[in-house]
């Protein structure tokens, strides 16, 4: 068969339409039928050649949802017809003491979709199965590829953070991934302070959960902590007050990144010596992890706020990205 896609021919061009034919299926692999498919800052990075592992022409798209169409002989956990998601991650070992751990996504031989093949902005996608995730029925095809990238980000990170219930919360930004991190925070019985810089953001992080906000416009001073928080999690990709958050984080406290600032942290030892504070980065989860993340949005309605597309108009779809004009996250509809 031909699989019919987009692509990007050089670093920073536009999308155009590339064809090609798929290997054959292996024991593991499924091919499925693309649905929907989310678009995330990463799909501009690497068509940019920002992270120097892109390779041309180079097919974006890495929050997949489709139906199988198709399964290898040793495929068991799904079937012709079911609707799946894959994200970021393509493969690992599966054998390496992470793997065995159930942290596929830190294996030294991981490889991401994108990276080592193509993406979901096509009308088919061949993958691994054993990383291919059934996609709970209460979760909307429109809405569910974000979780599977910016969903897990978030969730990983306050999970290894050591979210739990009855917590005091603290989530940096309101964006694509702020967003659904308040949703998982305060749905899961925590009580939630955003840090935002507007007051338009401040009530929509109410309206989604928050318990308290503090405005903070870029290059303002932080206010003193009212209350101590368990738990801060950074979803901007832009250095801060590094030294100011730790004094909000109460005795024990982690500060949790998983937005990427481009400058190194500047953390004053003291800060974390005198409280036993920590300071941690989280990518993705594993396999068992999103399993987890997809269980909890579909039983607490945890769910992307999403701006829909034709994956005609991918193009668009991008530069509206780029621009940040979407609110909160861009996902492509197969026709």
């Amino acid at each position: 068969m031909q699989i019919n896609a987009l692509a990007a021919y050089q670093s920073g061009a536009a999308l155009k339409p590339y064809s090609f034919e798929p290997p054959a299926l292996q024991n593991y692999d499924c091919l499925i039928k693309v649905l929907a498919c989310g678009i995330c800052h990463s799909d501009i990075h690497m068509i940019d050649g920002d992270w120097g592992n892109s390779r041309y022409p180079l097919v974006p798209g890495h929050e997949v949802i489709g139906e199988v169409v198709e399964v290898g002989s040793e495929v068991r956990h799904i079937k012709v017809g079911d609707r799946i998601g894959v994200g970021w991650q393509m493969s690992a070992c599966l054998q390496c003491s992470d793997c065995l751990k159930g942290n596929e996504n830190l294996c030294n031989q991981s490889q991401a979709l994108i990276v080592k093949g193509y993406g979901g902005f096509a009308d088919y996608l061949t993958v691994d199965s054993r990383f291919a995730f059934p996609i709970p029925a209460g979760i909307e095809t429109e809405v569910a590829g974000p979780l599977l990238c910016g969903g897990i980000t978030v969730y990983s990170g306050l999970r290894y953070a050591g979210m739990t219930s009855g917590q005091e919360i603290g989530i940096i930004g309101i964006g694509g991934l702020g967003h659904l991190a308040v949703q998982f925070a305060s749905r899961l019985g925590n009580s939630v302070t955003v840090f935002t810089t507007s007051q338009d953001k401040a009530e929509f992080a109410t309206q989604l959960g928050a318990r308290h906000v503090e405005i903070v416009p870029p290059g303002a001073s932080l206010p003193k902590p009212k209350q101590k928080l368990n738990i801060i999690l950074s979803t901007v990709p832009v250095s801060l007050d590094w030294a100011g958050y730790l004094q909000y984080l109460d005795s024990d406290g982690t500060l949790s990144l998983v937005g990427v600032p481009s400058e190194a942290l500047n953390i004053p030892l003291f800060a974390l010596l005198s409280k036993r504070r920590r300071v941690m980065a989280s990518p993705i989860g594993g396999r068992g992890m999103i399993m987890e993340m997809l269980s909890i949005a579909d039983r607490f309605g945890i769910k992307p706020i999403v701006e829909t597309f034709p994956m005609q108009q991918a193009n668009e779809a991008m530069q509206k990205v780029r621009d940040n004009k979407v609110r909160y996250r861009a996902v492509l509809i197969a026709s």
